[in-house]
């Protein structure tokens, strides 16, 4: 699969945004996320009263002439987060529609530049079947970012995906250091809510974003026909189906691909997390500077 979304231009659009994190980041140091902690940068934050076993060193002896007291003098702390995407690989991403593949590959491209662009780290987590694969490791700076993806752009969508057990088995799922994005368009029986239980757990920050094809929100088929399920490997697969499409039918899937949509954003909103659902022929700037603006997830 090759997408037709990457390119300098594109990445140049990106470069005025940020990602915003919430909650409390136990990074490493040398980013530019604020956290509520004092550290070792040479903003000035706040004094207080220097305590058995501070550093003499921070100690400001200005005051100390002042007032007969010591006080410490206290710096903000900066923090490098960890991005961690998660791409469903599944032969729904793109079988029928290649389009909704690209799209998927440059969402996952550009939070990772965004995440490179601040000084932030990035990593690739592929689903396949149960397993995430990592296979460009931890991503810092620009030139290792593009390299890996111009290989990303060429990733094979085939088989299926679960979800929870792709995250919850991972072995660098992090804890307490950054966002984790999961892209994919959640129209699978296993249990994705596992996956946000285990990352709230931990202390991740977690945004879904739902990807759908315009045929999947509004079919447009009539009379007799043969449903063949893009995951399925054989023709006897009881997800394979005959059936007459009729209104009412057509209506039912309406309702049912709402209630789907609605389960997803109330339980992430139940967790703390963000959810955006985004059809591939939408322009790709209006989810990043629309919807992602819209739920906070950018600055």
């Amino acid at each position: 699969m090759k997408g037709t979304y990457l390119n300098t231009e594109f990445f140049s659009r990106l470069e005025t945004l940020a990602l915003n994190l919430r909650k409390e980041l136990a990074g490493f140091f040398g980013g530019k996320h604020l956290v509520r902690t004092y550290g070792q940068t040479v903003e000035f934050a706040d004094y207080r009263e220097y305590m058995l076993g501070d550093d003499i060193r921070r100690i400001d002896w200005n005051l100390y002439s002042r007032f007969e007291k010591h006080f410490l003098k206290l710096f903000t702390d900066e923090r490098q987060m960890h991005v961690r995407i998660f791409l469903d690989c599944s032969a729904s991403m793109a079988k029928a529609n290649a389009q909704k593949g690209a799209y998927a590959v440059a969402a996952a491209a550009a939070l990772g530049f965004l995440a490179v662009h601040n000084m932030d780290k990035v990593s690739y987590q592929l689903i396949r079947g149960s397993r995430a694969e990592n296979p460009f490791g931890t991503i810092v700076g620009k030139n290792s970012f593009f390299r890996a993806i111009g290989e990303l752009e060429n990733i094979a969508f085939e088989g299926d995906s679960e979800i929870s057990a792709a995250v919850t088995g991972s072995p660098d799922s992090g804890s307490n250091d950054g966002l984790t994005v999961i892209i994919s368009d959640f129209l699978t029986e296993n249990d994705w809510k596992k996956a946000v239980d285990y990352l709230v757990y931990k202390k991740r920050q977690v945004m879904l974003v739902q990807i759908l094809s315009p045929e999947e929100i509004d079919p447009n088929y009539s009379g007799r026909v043969n449903l063949i399920d893009a995951e399925s490997e054989a023709i006897e697969d009881a997800r394979n189906m005959k059936l007459r499409v009729t209104h009412s039918l057509l209506a039912a899937y309406e309702e049912a691909l709402k209630d789907m949509i609605g389960e997803l954003r109330s339980f992430c909103a139940s967790r703390g997390a963000d959810f955006v659902s985004v059809r591939c022929d939408t322009p790709l700037e209006r989810m990043l500077f629309g919807e992602l603006l819209k739920v906070g997830i950018m600055a």
